[in-house]
């Protein structure tokens, strides 16, 4: 009898040591499978200027390309900013190339003969000068006559020494530091004028990447500031999937991993790519449904769907399979 009992326990440790190899065997042979959401990136479109809001050229729920017209504000004193930066513009730009070229032929001989002028009128000074000095020590003249002699000579040296300080100027031409500064003013100048070409350029909102329409925030007539949104938009690409994998199975996951997608409301099969794997664990989120405990530590990954198409949407639940072919 006790014979018969080994035997059947053998039997039953056999038997059930074959079952677990075989499960543990059927298990490896299923690929991978994880739970995850379709994430889509939002972007909310502003103007970058305020402005009355003229226009808008789209709707919610709109298929919009990259470089499609959204709307349009007032551009009517941004369009009177640009003139007054572009006649500052020339003004300035004038005023560099005065200071680089110099002063003109006709003004350098102007300057010349100015001299000669003033050097004429120095020599009659002096002469006159001369002559009242011999009468003043004849008696002949006053001493009051001398004192006015004196003075008209002085007044001709002087206003001949600035009459050719004013002619070697002009021959010189600028400084440097004169030049300099024209320079900067100008490049200033044309800086506000690009700023001013850029703010109305921001009067137009265009789609920056094709999308969908998610919201309109605003409506014609409405005084916008700057950066405040007028539309969500619902990026086509790139259409990611958030998922998580436990610790046991992160083994099976690396970045370049290919994996196929599958939503519940869709017979198609997606093609998706790993894109990111957390280095960092964490608590399984409440949305997560898989069969392990919710308190299990799991790795978030990000894969990249590869053909998406519109029926994927946020937040839609799918099943990832890992599975190279």
């Amino acid at each position: 009898m006790n014979k018969k009992v080994i035997l059947a326990g053998l039997a039953a440790i056999v038997v059930a040591s074959a079952g677990y190899a075989w499960y543990q065997g059927r298990a490896r042979s299923e690929p991978l499978r994880l739970s995850g959401n379709v994430d889509i990136r939002t972007v909310n479109l502003s103007f970058r200027v305020a402005g009355r809001l003229k226009a808008l050229h789209v709707d919610e729920g709109a298929q919009v390309r990259a470089g499609d017209l959204l709307g349009e504000l007032d551009d009517q004193s941004y369009r009177i900013a640009l003139k007054d930066a572009s006649a500052n513009l020339a003004a300035v730009e004038a005023r560099r190339e005065l200071y680089r070229h110099g002063a003109r032929h006709e003004d350098i001989e102007q300057a010349k003969a100015n001299v000669d002028a003033r050097q004429a009128a120095l020599l009659n000074a002096e002469q006159a000068l001369a002559r009242q000095k011999l009468l003043t020590g004849t008696g002949a003249a006053a001493r009051r006559v001398l004192d006015d002699a004196q003075a008209q000579r002085d007044q001709a040296a002087a206003q001949w020494v600035a009459a050719r300080q004013q002619s070697q100027e002009l021959i010189q031409g600028f400084r440097k530091e004169e030049v300099a500064e024209a320079n900067a003013n100008a490049e200033r100048a044309a800086a506000v004028m690009d700023n001013a070409q850029l703010q109305l350029a921001d009067t137009v909102l265009r789609t920056p990447s094709p999308g969908t329409i998610l919201t309109r925030a605003v409506e014609p007539g409405t005084v916008l500031g700057a950066g405040s949104t007028v539309f969500t938009l619902s990026l086509n690409e790139p259409v990611w999937i958030r998922a998580y994998v436990s610790e046991p199975e992160l083994g099976q996951i690396a970045p370049g991993t290919k994996v196929r997608i599958r939503s519940d409301s869709s017979a198609r099969t997606y093609d998706g790519i790993v894109g990111f794997v957390s280095p960092n664990a964490e608590f399984t989120p409440k949305t997560v449904e898989t069969s392990d405990l919710r308190t299990a530590l799991v790795y978030r990954l990000r894969v990249i769907v590869q053909n998406p198409d519109a029926s994927l949407r946020q937040g839609m639940p799918v099943t990832v399979t890992l599975d190279g072919r």
